[in-house]
């Protein structure tokens, strides 16, 4: 049986999660396959029992702007912190282009630092220790890691509150930056252009809905697709299937729908 653990982070780290800490444990398998959509956050895994689908002990997977198919082989035991972009620019203290549309080994990213927190959560007996130690090293991390600029601050938040409708150009003149240098300023902290990244956006925010049952037609508009073949466009660049393959893999509607309902289905 699959078990989940939250725990919630301390309040300065929290700003720069989309959601708590949470433990996850899955039982032997023989393997399974899924296809992972792009999605809006950077997802650091930290395996405190051993390494699943042949990836690092502890790894990063950047933001992306094609699907991923994830193999999930054996038991798994790992917490998973899902970190805003300029959060993960905070705390990681690289520029996130060098880790757009990877997965990287954490220790190459953090040194050997990630080693000996990857060991230090394994040695830990409970979950609620496990979070207490990723509060006093990302705590740490906070203290000094680079800030982003305000400028894409301030563009991340009106993408993210606008779910990816407001236009580069809109930016740009919101934030008094020619669309050129914004552009490229928020690349280097996001990991992806601005545009790229309102329609990742705009593209969950519509699986969202459709895995909480919306109508697909009218769920389309509202989330600013402005005709058929403009959201069939972004099935095939984020999901490489049709609209409605991809939802004939949804779990049944629910009322609470977690993001792995919606970005992770069935590969075949």
């Amino acid at each position: 049986m699959t078990t989940f653990v939250e725990g919630r982070p301390a309040d300065p780290v929290s700003t720069l999660l989309t959601r708590s800490y949470l433990g996850f444990t899955q039982p032997a398998s023989s393997g399974t396959s899924w296809l992972a959509t792009p999605v809006p956050v950077v997802t650091v895994i930290i395996n405190t029992g051993a390494p699943f689908g042949g990836l690092p002990r502890a790894f990063v997977a950047g933001l992306a702007d094609r699907p991923d198919l994830v193999e999930q082989h054996g038991e798994i035991e790992c917490v998973d912190l899902k970190l805003t972009p300029l959060g993960a620019y905070r705390l990681l203290g690289v520029p996130m282009t060098e880790l757009t549309g990877q997965t990287v080994d954490l220790t190459a990213v953090l040194g050997r630092v990630a080693g000996e927190l990857t060991d230090r959560l394994a040695e830990a007996p409970t979950w609620p220790a496990r979070f207490a130690l990723l509060d006093e090293f990302l705590l740490a991390r906070l203290s000094r890691g680079p800030h982003p600029a305000p400028e894409v601050a301030l563009a991340w938040r009106r993408l993210v509150a606008g779910g990816g409708t407001v236009r580069v150009g809109e930016l740009a003149e919101e934030v008094g930056w020619s669309r050129r240098h914004l552009t490229a300023r928020f690349h280097q902290q996001v990991g992806l252009p601005p545009k790229t990244a309102a329609r990742i956006i705009r593209f969950e925010a519509l699986l969202r809905r459709l895995a909480a049952g919306g109508e697909p037609a009218r769920t389309a508009v509202e989330c600013g697709y402005y005709d058929q073949s403009h959201m069939d466009r972004d099935f095939r660049e984020f999901a490489a299937t049709t609209p409605g393959a991809f939802l004939a893999r949804l779990p049944a509607p629910a009322a609470e729908v977690t993001s792995v309902q919606y970005t992770w289905v069935p590969a075949t």
